[in-house]
Formats: C-alpha cells, sequence, structure tokens
C-alpha cells in the first residue's frame, strides 16, 4: 500500500525577488497556505508595495494575524 502524508511544516520562510513580485508571491505563499503553514516573507526593497498589496488582500481574506508575515526590503 502506498500512499502520501501531508502534513504543515510550520514556519516557511520566502524571498521574493524584484523581477516578478506579485506572481512569485502567489506561486510561494498559494502552496504555504494551502497546507496550513505560517509564512514569514522578505520582499526585495525594490517592490515593497506590491507584498503591502497582498497583505491587505489577505487581511480582507479574513486570515488571523501572524499566519502571513512581511519583512519589507
Amino acid at each position: 500500500m502506498c500512499f502520501t502524508l501531508h502534513e504543515p511544516v510550520g514556519v516557511c520562510g520566502q524571498i521574493i525577488p524584484w523581477n516578478f513580485p506579485l506572481l512569485m508571491q502567489a506561486w510561494k505563499l498559494g502552496p504555504a497556505l494551502a497546507m496550513g503553514n505560517t509564512v514569514v516573507m522578505k520582499t526585495a526593497e525594490q517592490t515593497p508595495l506590491s507584498a503591502n498589496w497582498v497583505a491587505e488582500l489577505i487581511k480582507e481574506a479574513g486570515f488571523p494575524p501572524g499566519v502571513v508575515n512581511i519583512v519589507p526590503g
């Protein structure tokens, strides 16, 4: 019998580059949140506003405080 057990790993650290900030945030946030992990995301210093916009969307979606943490620059 073969099966796969998916478990959260805890905290995921994610570094977002400057060239595709929204796309990379979506690629990294979606799977981490779907598995039940919390996220610490560091954005590039050239694109801090895109992360703030995503943080507002996450807040509006109803995620509890501390699930997604953004460290600018």
